[in-house]
């Protein structure tokens, strides 16, 4: 019979093994990050993905799904004005 301390060892490479399984998992679904705005975005749905409400009972990935989505358009929003700002000529007036 195997001592507690190797099956204990055995336990905890086991356990290791399946987190680091689970997290490689998880980084490769993700697409590669595209913009700054992109990974701002994709960090504020992980924070705040378990805080969100969830009156609905959706999924974790629904909840992260659309805090970045709403992070996307709060900023797309933000750099449309600055866009049509620069096109804008004033006249001189002549003296």
């Amino acid at each position: 019979m195997p001592s507690t301390l190797a099956c204990t060892r055995v336990s905890i490479i086991a356990a290791t093994w399946i987190v680091s399984a689970l997290a490689c998992g998880a980084a490769r679904a993700e697409p590669p990050i595209r913009s700054p705005e992109d990974a701002a975005c994709r960090n504020e749905a992980r924070a705040k993905v378990f805080s969100a409400p969830n009156p609905q009972g959706l999924e974790l990935e629904e909840i992260g799904r659309r805090i970045y989505y709403a992070c996307m358009d709060r900023v797309a929003k933000a750099a449309a004005p600055a866009a049509k700002r620069g096109g804008r000529r004033h006249r001189h007036r002549r003296h």
